[in-house]
Order: C-alpha cells, then structure tokens, then sequence
C-alpha cells in the first residue's frame, strides 16, 4: 500500500499575508512552493516562516511539529518553477493592480491548464485581476485576513466567468487549513472591508467631531457590540435586539444625521411585515421563537466565556491616550 501524494500548491508573494498563508497551507498537509521577485527573496522568507513557527510553536499557537513541517514542505522557487505543477496557486503580491496583472500573467504562462488560480486582493474587482489570467473560467479571489495563520475567515469572491465547479474545490483546500469560508459576488471591497471601512469611517467622524478619542471609542467598540461579533454577525444582533427596536433607533439618528442613517429598506419591509426578529420567529435569519430561549443560553455563556478569556490573557499592549487629549 502507497501513501497518497500530497497535495501541491503555490503561493506567489512569500511576504507577511503570502508567507503565512503557506505555512496553513503546509500544516493542511500540502507541499507548498513559495516564490516572490526573485529567488533570494523566496528562500529568506523561507527561513523566517521556518523561525516564525518555531516561536509560534513555542508559544503554544501552532503544533510542537510545525517547525519541522513546515520545514519539509515548504520551498523556495521562482514563479515559474513554484507554479508548474500545483493544483492550487495563491497569489499574494502587493495590492496594485499594475504588479497584480504582471504577476498573474507569468503566473497563467507557467501554470497547468487546469491549475486553479486564486488572489489574495483585498478590493481589487476579481474582474479586472481576470483579465490578465488565461482561462479565466479557473480564477477567483480567496482572500485570507492579517494575520493569516490564525484568522479564521476567508472570502471567496468568483468573478463573472469563474466555472461554478472551481469554488467547492477551493472551499475544501481552505477547510483543510481549519478555516470557514463564505461565497461573496464580486464588488468593491467585497464584503470585510466594506464592513470594516464603514466602521472605521464612522469612528473617525467621532473623532473629529470632538465625541471621543481614538482610544475611548476602542474601549467601546471592544466592550459593547464588538464583544457579540465572534459569536453573532450583525445580522443575528439585530435579530435578538429586535428590528423594530433598531427601527426606533433610526429614527433617533436621522433628528441629526437624515442621510447618513437612513433607514435601510431591508428594514423597513421586515418591520412593516411584522417580522421583528427572535421574538417573532422571523426577521433577517428567521430563528423559529421556541428556539429562542436555547439562543439566549447560549449567548450568556458565550459572553461570560469571552470575558474570562480576556481577563486571562490581558489587557493588550497598547499605550493610553494621554489624558490632555480627551474632549472636556
């Protein structure tokens, strides 16, 4: 009886975000060849993800193994010698358009035919990256989160001619790294950073309207609602506050802000159907009332366990605003 081959992909781009998406991709079982303008450069980053885990190992984040796995399995090659052959290759070059369609050019030159292409484009439209990829039909995005090796969520973002029988293939490439993904269409930003640039937009706002500081609205963004968001999507928030609740807050907003927070149609629909969330077994998610109370156990727990955790490890090592810049 023969062992079964590993697997055999690329990452192009061996910098932070592309070095550590080979080293997932190693500990899923793969033999990863990383490449990046030249090979030198390939083969320093080599060593540093080899030096990396072993801190990482060290501090009990990856397994005792993977300094040595991903020793085994990672290599150093040039773009052309790193691509030919893998099933799976992950661009992961600097986020302009320009280097993006150099890249993916040598990339779909040296490529098997039938070699999936994926780019780790954090708001390129995968649609413009595709015109410079042959057979296109193959390409997608696959966009992992900073850090990589230990955020769990990753877009995967077909363009207009991406086959439909390319994306299970990559989801199960992704779930053998330990990671979830979620299908999105193909648009500016997608769907992270549109999320977290609206979020990050507003808090400036704040800031220059002399509200809070930066490090105030931190504390309440990590305190409030950004506590609920590793367990619930602000969608399953809504649901449990009640839309009908969230429909009277836009109104609040709208006495000072009639624009900026208008009420979303979406919402309006759901509340003027009576579906006000759990409390009336459909809103946005329709989570059937008699499982409500199970939802809120759940929650609790959830909350309190998230707590614990923080005062386990610590208050994170960021310095405090310095008192003169609080507003009066």
């Amino acid at each position: 009886m023969t062992d079964t081959p590993r697997p055999v992909y690329a990452v192009v781009g061996s910098g932070y975000m592309g070095g550590g998406i080979a080293q997932v991709l190693a500990l899923s079982g793969a033999d990863v060849r990383i490449a990046d303008v030249d090979l030198d450069i390939a083969q320093r980053n080599r060593e540093r993800l080899i030096g990396e885990a072993e801190q990482f190992a060290a501090d009990g984040l990856f397994p005792a193994d993977a300094p040595a796995v991903i020793a085994e399995r990672v290599t150093a090659a040039t773009i052309e010698d790193a691509v030919a052959g893998a099933g799976f290759i992950e661009e992961a070059v600097p986020e302009k358009i320009e280097i993006k369609h150099a890249t993916l050019r040598r990339i779909s030159e040296a490529a098997a035919p039938d070699a999936v292409i994926g780019s780790n484009t954090s708001t390129i439209l995968i649609g413009r990256l595709a015109e410079a990829v042959t057979a296109p039909e193959r390409f997608l995005g696959v966009h992992f989160s900073n850090p990589a090796p230990f955020i769990p969520g990753v877009e995967l973002i077909p363009h207009a001619g991406t086959d439909d029988a390319v994306i299970p293939v990559v989801e199960r490439i992704v779930a053998a790294t330990g990671k979830e993904t979620a299908r999105v269409k193909d648009a500016t930003g997608f769907v992270l950073n549109r999320l977290q640039y609206a979020l990050f937009h507003e808090a400036t706002q704040l800031v220059e309207e002399g509200v809070a500081t930066p490090a105030d609205i931190d504390t309440i963004v990590r305190t409030t609602f950004g506590f609920r968001l590793p367990f619930f999507g602000p969608f399953a928030i809504a649901d449990m506050a009640g839309l009908d609740v969230y429909a009277f807050c836009y109104a609040s907003l709208q006495t000072e802000f009639p624009e900026r927070f208008a009420t979303p149609r979406i919402l309006d629909d759901l509340v003027s159907a009576g579906k006000l969330g759990t409390k009336s077994g459909a809103g946005f998610l329709d989570v059937p009332a008699d499982r409500t109370p199970e939802l809120v156990a759940y929650r609790n727990k959830a909350y309190v366990a998230m707590k614990k955790l923080l005062e386990e490890l610590g208050p994170a090592p960021i310095a405090p605003a310095r008192e003169e810049t609080r507003p009066a």
